[in-house]
């Protein structure tokens, strides 16, 4: 599985599926297949770092450097767990996750103001300058009763992201 001169099984189908939780239809998870496969040029069942570049979503995203050291190198199934947080029936806690992952930069499970204000800046490039990005943040910090020196657990992250004035979606369609 995983290999474009593979076929994929329905017993695969359904290991998959089920390793995704059931966010995705068997017929997703064959669609997600032949979208590996394409990727997948060099066959060898895994899909590396130039290859995700090549999908132009995903390298103008300006987060793409950080989601690059979540997904080089995935097999198939491995491919589609990381997908499937973008489903639109994952969870607000799946999505939450992710995003922690994404601005725990050295992936020790903590957030330091610095990794936030590293994450808003790839975020918003020029159109703000450091002295706004860190004003933003300390404000968002304080409003759920932390200050800059904090440092965020997941659970802290999530405690922050599910303020009441924040909305959250995070979905990309498998077509």
């Amino acid at each position: 599985m995983g290999n474009a001169s593979s076929m994929l099984t329905q017993y695969d189908i359904e290991e998959v599926q089920e390793h995704c939780s059931y966010l995705f239809s068997q017929q997703e998870i064959v669609s997600l297949y032949e979208r590996f496969c394409q990727l997948d040029r060099s066959a060898k069942g895994f899909v590396a770092e130039d290859e995700f570049l090549s999908i132009p979503e995903y390298s103008t995203n300006p987060l793409s450097q950080r989601l690059l050291r979540m997904v080089d190198g995935l097999n198939f199934k491995e491919f589609v767990s990381f997908l499937s947080t973008f489903s639109t029936r994952a969870s607000f806690q799946q999505k939450i996750e992710l995003m922690f992952k994404v601005y725990d930069i050295d992936g020790k499970g903590k957030v330091s103001f610095k990794d936030l204000v590293e994450v808003l800046r790839d975020l918003t490039g020029s159109s703000m300058s450091e002295q706004q990005r860190e004003q933003v943040l300390t404000k968002v910090l304080e409003e759920a009763g932390y200050t800059r020196d904090s440092t965020l657990s997941l659970e802290d992250f999530v405690t922050i992201i599910d303020h009441p004035g924040l909305k959250m979606e995070v979905e990309v369609p498998i077509d």
